[in-house]
């Protein structure tokens, strides 16, 4: 017989999981793979070339996301952005999938915030380093619940708005992505063996800005699941 697995020297850190709307099952996390400057206007906005160059990913750690309605201000840091995005919940994996079957691979979607500490990357970024600091850290991605596509399909078009304190911030149609979901999935399994559990953000649309302790972020993008997010 095979020897039992020794026990672990410290406690095993809790499984990262996102709730389902209508559910009491969870959607367990293993990785979360963000695309960059997936909008054009967001890419311009951010100082770079909109046309259409092969894309790039960062990851965040699982247990940065976040569906408690609050968003802890980080320390550390004295400018922290919102990004709208929409997250794709893949229920199985692979490498080099084709692009024509990707959508097989996904279980869900729901809405996401990538917040960043916008001033702690950018010192990265000016010292040629790696900006993980700006991007995975405690409370980072605030999700709202998943819907399975089995229910609301693939969106592949849809309004994306996010307003702070009721004014609108960001706006943008989910047909604007440079890199569609099919396309996304695809170029990823190239790079990286994915699993059922992993997460990617999809991008976000212009508008970028500021939050400060106090606001109210609410991000809608029907027939997904809205989120409110209050900055503490």
């Amino acid at each position: 017989m095979p020897a039992a697995h020794p026990a672990y020297v410290v406690s095993p850190p809790p499984q990262a999981a996102l709730p389902i709307l209508g559910s009491q099952a969870l959607f367990p996390v293993r990785r979360v793979y963000c695309i960059g400057r997936n909008y054009a206007a967001h890419a311009v906005e951010m100082g770079h070339d909109p046309e259409r160059a092969p894309p790039f990913f960062f990851q965040k750690a699982p247990d940065s996301l976040d569906a408690s309605g609050e968003f802890p201000y980080p320390v550390m840091s004295a400018e922290v952005h919102h990004e709208a995005e929409l997250l794709v919940a893949l229920g199985q994996g692979g490498q080099d999938i084709a692009e024509a079957e990707a959508l097989e691979h996904v279980w869900g979607y729901g809405l996401a915030l990538d917040m960043t500490r916008r001033d702690l990357q950018g010192q990265a970024k000016a010292a040629g380093r790696p900006w993980e600091i700006g991007k995975s850290f405690e409370h980072a991605a605030p999700v709202a619940p998943l819907l399975p596509a089995t229910e609301i399909g693939h969106p592949h078009e849809g309004d994306l708005r996010l307003t702070v304190n009721g004014d609108l911030r960001q706006q943008g149609n989910l047909n604007q992505m440079i890199w569609k979901i099919p396309e996304i999935i695809a170029h990823l399994s190239r790079y990286y063996r994915l699993a059922a559990g992993d997460v990617i953000l999809t991008g976000t649309p212009a508008g970028v800005g500021p939050v400060q302790r106090g606001d109210v972020m609410e991000l809608s993008c029907p027939p997904l699941t809205s989120l409110r997010v209050e900055v503490v």
